[in-house]
């Protein structure tokens, strides 16, 4: 049975009243949407560390250069045990597909935290929060995201994608790297980082055709090179472009009538007018009909399960 995509979350997003003031802050889409195929490891940094449910507010504080994170008044400053806590969890989290942090909190807010002024007359919004700044810097590959900006259906689109296909490379490294296994890794996403970054995918093929570099050296290159380009959002140009490039394995079966109709769909995706959903349901329509051992492998075509009808809405 397959270990299943373990991803962390801040506690309070899948249920647990552990807030300040001891409610949750559930999201549906974690909980009942995706929490259908991963399995989580909730953790509440400010619990961690000793504050009880319900506590006193406390907030990020710039004070002379350092930020600190305290209650209003400036007592009971919690910022290092939160570092340390963080650097505990981000340990664990090597072993993770992803993080998703509480938008906002001044502990687990991924960006665009409040800093509050000494005197507490001004704040700016350019914080993270202490726990996750941990976490991430120790993980710059890992994705992660905040429930806030999930409610957006590119950017939970684009995490979902992420988490998936960071899993998948952790599963070939599992399974056993070689210069041939990163090759046809590689292969498998050709469609995908076309519809995300086409200069990254031909740099990491040129990567990949470098007789001098060390496997483990490119490998180290290379995933933080998919990474990068995958965090790119895909512009509907974007996919458009990639989704003709697929029509193209199709040249010879289709009738000419069928071409005409899948270029309309893609033309109209293009426009806005139709979902992602609508050309490529029809082009994996004609991948059943007229088999392509290429196209079979795709992340592309099915980067996650169907049931999340990520797609659907952009």
């Amino acid at each position: 049975m397959a270990t299943p995509i373990t991803i962390g979350i801040s506690a309070c997003l899948v249920g647990q009243q552990v807030r300040f003031d001891s409610s949750a802050k559930t999201s549906h889409f974690c909980v009942k949407e995706l929490g259908k195929h991963v399995q989580y490891r909730a953790f509440c940094p400010e619990v961690a560390i000793g504050l009880p449910v319900p506590r006193p507010t406390i907030r990020q504080i710039k004070k002379d250069d350092m930020i600190i994170v305290a209650r209003p008044d400036g007592s009971g400053d919690v910022t290092e045990a939160l570092a340390e806590y963080g650097k505990r969890v981000a340990k664990v989290a090597e072993n993770f597909s992803g993080y998703i942090f509480c938008a906002k909190s001044p502990s687990c807010g991924m960006e665009r935290v409040k800093v509050y002024s000494e005197d507490g007359k001004g704040s700016t919004s350019d914080g993270v929060g202490a726990f996750a700044k941990e976490v991430m810097k120790a993980n710059p590959l890992l994705p992660c995201e905040e429930n806030g900006r999930l409610n957006d259906a590119l950017i939970r689109e684009n995490f979902v994608a992420r988490v998936f296909a960071y899993r998948d490379w952790q599963q070939l490294n599992k399974r056993g790297l070689s210069k041939h296994a990163l090759t046809q890794f590689h292969a498998r996403y050709k469609y995908t980082l076309m519809s995300h970054d086409l200069i990254a995918y031909k740099q990491l093929g040129r990567l990949l055709a470098d007789a001098d570099i060390e496997l483990e050296q490119m490998a180290s290159q290379y995933i933080a090179g998919l990474m990068s380009a995958l965090k790119k959002i895909a512009t509907r140009k974007k996919h458009a472009n990639t989704l003709q490039h697929l029509q193209g394995y199709f040249s010879k079966e289709l009738t000419s009538e069928q071409k005409q109709e899948l270029a309309q769909q893609i033309d109209d995706y293009r426009n806005g007018v139709l979902p992602l959903i609508a050309p490529l349901t029809l082009i994996k329509h004609y991948q059943r009909e007229f088999p392509k051992d290429y196209l079979a492998e795709q992340f592309y075509l099915d980067p996650y399960p169907a049931d999340l009808k990520l797609r659907y809405g952009y």
